[in-house]
């Protein structure tokens, strides 16, 4: 068995590590972290008020003066950090299901995200290295 391979599977830490978050370096932390000290308070209120649409999430975000990423038709940033979106979609009951909500990515440095969500049930804002393939947010589940 791998060394910290979750339930033992064979190849656990090889197949997985597109779901680990690269490192932060100490300053970039530190960054990401005044960045979610900013974001937390308007998650709180737009929870609080039950609106958590990611219309209403992203132009909330973008009143604290970020940007919103663009692409350019290569598929590569062309400017701007934040990504708001709708939640991650799910099989339920036989069926695909999005739960209401907004995720929330803030590229603070290249080495440096806020991840955020928020929900009916809650909401959270936390800090993380980018994912190899997916950049701030967590890539879902493979199997």
């Amino acid at each position: 068995m791998e060394p910290g391979a979750g339930d033992g599977a064979p190849h656990y830490n090889e197949n997985n590590g597109y779901r680990r978050p690269g490192a932060m370096s100490p300053a970039s932390a530190t960054d990401a972290a005044r960045e979610a000290d900013r974001i937390r308070p308007v998650l709180k209120r737009l929870w609080e008020q039950k609106k958590w649409d990611p219309a209403t999430v992203r132009a909330a975000l973008l009143d604290l003066g970020y940007e919103e990423e663009r692409t350019g038709s290569n598929g590569k940033p062309h400017g701007g950090t934040l990504m708001v979106r709708a939640m991650n979609s799910r099989f339920t009951d036989g069926r695909e299901v999005t739960p209401e909500g907004a995720l929330v990515g803030l590229r603070v440095h290249t080495d440096a995200c806020v991840t955020a969500f928020v929900q009916k049930s809650n909401y959270e804002v936390t800090t993380n290295g980018p994912y190899p393939e997916t950049g701030c947010f967590e890539p879902p589940s493979g199997h």
